[in-house]
C-alpha cells in the first residue's frame, strides 16, 4: 500500500517544471492528483503520463489570478473526488520589471496576484473541507527571495514570497490543533521554465548546476508522506554551487528605465 493510497491532491502550476515533478511524485505514491495550471496541453501531457504509469489525474485548466477560477476548481475536486486532502502552491510567477523604481501597477498586481493572492483563496476554499476531516497537508513552494530580497527576483517577486512564508506560518500557528499540517518550501534557482523570464535568461551550462524540479518535487512528497505526527515547518533548498549573478542584477537594475535615466554604457 502506498503512502497515499486514495489522498485528493491539487497541485497548481502542475503543467511543467516543480508542479508536472511534484504531481508525479504524488500519484507514485497512490494520490489522486488535480494537475491545474494555464494551458491544458501541458496539463494533459502529465496526466497521461500519470495514468501510463498506473496512477489516477485529472487535469482541470484555471486562471490563478481569477477568485471565480479557484474557487470553481475546489468545488469541482469536492464534488468529483471527495475533499482535498493535499494542496501544493506552486505555481509562481515573476514581473519583467525587478527595480521598484520602474516597475508599473499591472506587472506589480499580476505578479502579486499569483504568487500571493492565489495561494490565499486556495487555502480559504479547501480548508472547510480540512477542518471537518480533522487532516490536511498544506505545501506552499516560496522562494529563497523571501529570506534574502534583491533585483534578481524582482521586488514584487520577492515582497510577494515573503507574505506567502508569513501567510504560511499564520496556518501552522492557527490550525496545527486541527490536524492541518503546513509547510514552505524555499528554493533558490531551479532549473525551471521561469528561468526563461530572466533578464538574462542563464546559460545550459548554468541551469545544469541548479536545483532540479525534480530535487524539490521530492522534498514535497517528503512533507507529504510523513506521518500525521510531524510536520516539516519551512525546508530551504539551494543549490550547491554560488553562481556570478552580478551581470543579471545589473541588468535587472535599468531594465524598464527612461532612456534618460540609464548610464551611457547601458
Amino acid at each position: 500500500m502506498a503512502a497515499l493510497d486514495g489522498q485528493v491532491a491539487i497541485v497548481t502550476g502542475g503543467g511543467s517544471g516543480i508542479g508536472r515533478a511534484t504531481a508525479l511524485h504524488l500519484a507514485g505514491e497512490g494520490a489522486r492528483v488535480v494537475v491545474v495550471g494555464r494551458r491544458k496541453g501541458p496539463l494533459d501531457e502529465v496526466v497521461d503520463e500519470i495514468r501510463a504509469a498506473g496512477g489516477q489525474a485529472w487535469a482541470k485548466p484555471a486562471d490563478l489570478a481569477k477568485r471565480e477560477d479557484l474557487q470553481a476548481l475546489v468545488r469541482w475536486t469536492e464534488g468529483q473526488l471527495g475533499s482535498v486532502d493535499i494542496l501544493v502552491n506552486n505555481a509562481g510567477a515573476s514581473s519583467r520589471v525587478r527595480n521598484i523604481r520602474w516597475i508599473d501597477q499591472e506587472d506589480w498586481d499580476a505578479t502579486i496576484a499569483v504568487n500571493l493572492n492565489a495561494v490565499y483563496v486556495l487555502i480559504q476554499a479547501v480548508l472547510p473541507g480540512m477542518l471537518k476531516a480533522g487532516r490536511g497537508t498544506i505545501v506552499t513552494v516560496s522562494s529563497l527571495a523571501a529570506l534574502r530580497p534583491s533585483l534578481l527576483g524582482g521586488a514584487p517577486y520577492g515582497a510577494a514570497k515573503a507574505a506567502v512564508r508569513n501567510l504560511m506560518d499564520y496556518m501552522h500557528t492557527t490550525f496545527r490543533n486541527n490536524g492541518i499540517r503546513t509547510t514552505t518550501i524555499l528554493p533558490g534557482e531551479v532549473n525551471t521554465p521561469i528561468m526563461d523570464t530572466r533578464v538574462r535568461p542563464p546559460s545550459a551550462q548554468e541551469r545544469a548546476a541548479m536545483v532540479s524540479p525534480d530535487d524539490v518535487a521530492r522534498a514535497v512528497a517528503l512533507c507529504c508522506t510523513l506521518p500525521p505526527r510531524t510536520t516539516i515547518e519551512e525546508l530551504v533548498i539551494s543549490p550547491t554551487l554560488q553562481r556570478d549573478q552580478g551581470p543579471d542584477v545589473e541588468i535587472s537594475r535599468w531594465l524598464g528605465a527612461p532612456d534618460s535615466e540609464k548610464p551611457e554604457k547601458q
